[in-house]
């Protein structure tokens, strides 16, 4: 099919004099509309809305009743397809704390879901999200299955290695050097997450190869947390170490309820679109009416509230999950920084994808690279989702 009349989103611009020509699942050709003519194909005429690559997402646990840590095909089909709805074409389905044998099961399905096709999102590999948190930041994760990173919690694991993109461990953690090591020798990236370290600890993990941090400003120490074990001099947190390190890549979660849009703001100027992504980290809420859904495994009976656009404690005291998709991420991040759209984009495609080590497949529109497309009207609606050249969503 050949896509036209569209303004066309590239990673350092966007273009409205391009056509994008997709054969089978891949990107053949970009060119001007006249370098076409005469060629016998399914012309789709976008009316003059943008053609952006899909939403690449690196942190979500859930949609439609469901969390991944069902561990079925169920599960993973029906969150798939709510993401792809809401423009995300490529996705780290992520764990939460557990005891192990739910980890395996997660493991497991998220290892036979790497290159299943459905109507939905494509599924990369896992981001292993939990067990290794420090307790006093787990947030809203089970309390069952909270390890220290010692050689005999992290060896069970390494068998699924080569379909797990990203591994989370808080570096003031017993044992947390040796795995940070350990799975990047197993070709896995490490993230810093769910950890009260101090500045001084991160820089640490950074000489270990840990490269990423998880969700900025939520579940992470900073230096008013700091001073309750030493009141002077003051120290930083992770907050201030992830703000500083350019060697550190991080998220936020922008759904307009997590954080405040100075936040926003802030987290933009500093890292901007090469070393910031925007993320969901929806539970089972996300496409649901109000009301209760588990987070993690339904054994474990931990809920999270959805109310409205926001993820909450089921008393509604604090925050809990997100609970909408990345198309809203795009619009909040618009809104508050007024950051070119291409870079916004950026943010949301290429740069999760270089993440993950897969930007040689995706993340962005060019030649060789899958056709996976999404086109957003003027509001920033993803009006239509295209994965591997197939449409999977269209109003």
């Amino acid at each position: 099919m050949l896509l036209f009349n569209a303004r066309v989103i590239l990673p350092d611009r966007i273009d409205p004099t391009l056509a994008v020509l997709v054969r089978g699942d891949r990107i053949e050709a970009i060119a001007p509309l006249r370098s076409f003519d005469g060629l016998d194909v399914e012309r789709i005429d976008l009316g003059g809305a943008y053609l952006s690559p899909g939403f690449v997402e690196v942190h979500t646990h859930g949609a439609m009743g469901y969390d991944f840590m069902d561990g079925s095909i169920e599960a993973f089909d029906a969150i798939r397809r709510e993401f792809a709805r809401h423009g995300t074409t490529s996705m780290t389905p992520t764990s939460t704390v557990a005891e192990p044998d739910y980890i395996h099961r997660f493991l497991r399905e998220c290892s036979a879901a790497v290159g299943r096709e459905i109507d939905g999102s494509r599924v990369m590999g896992a981001h292993l999200y939990g067990p290794w948190f420090r307790p006093e930041a787990k947030g809203c994760h089970p309390g069952q299955g909270l390890r220290d990173a010692t050689e005999e919690q992290v060896k069970p694991y390494l068998e699924y290695a080569a379909d797990i993109r990203s591994v989370t461990v808080a570096p003031e953690l017993d044992g947390a050097e040796s795995a940070t090591r350990t799975w990047l020798d197993a070709g896995v990236s490490v993230n810093i997450g769910h950890s009260w370290a101090s500045f001084a600890q991160v820089e640490r993990a950074i000489g270990w190869g840990a490269t990423h941090v998880d969700h900025l400003f939520c579940a992470m120490s900073d230096r008013a947390l700091m001073k309750w074990t030493q009141p002077f001099p003051m120290r930083g947190g992770v907050l201030e170490a992830t703000l500083h390190f350019d060697e550190l890549t991080t998220e936020v979660i922008a759904d307009g309820t997590h954080l405040d849009d100075s936040l926003l703001r802030l987290a933009w100027k500093i890292k901007g679109p090469e070393r910031l992504t925007l993320v969901s980290d929806t539970s089972g809420g996300m496409g649901m009416p109000d009301g209760l859904y588990h987070f993690g495994p339904k054994e474990y009976g931990v809920l999270v509230r959805k109310r409205g656009d926001s993820g909450l404690t089921p008393d509604a005291s604090g925050l809990a999950s997100g609970v909408v998709g990345l198309d809203r991420g795009l619009q909040v991040m618009a809104r508050a920084t007024g950051a070119p759209l291409h870079d916004i984009i950026r943010a949301m495609t290429l740069t999760p994808a270089r993440m993950m080590g897969r930007s040689d497949a995706i993340g962005s529109i060019e030649v060789g690279k899958y056709a996976d497309l999404i086109v957003l009207d003027e509001s920033l609606n993803v009006v239509r989702t295209i994965v591997g050249g197939r449409t999977v969503f269209s109003v």
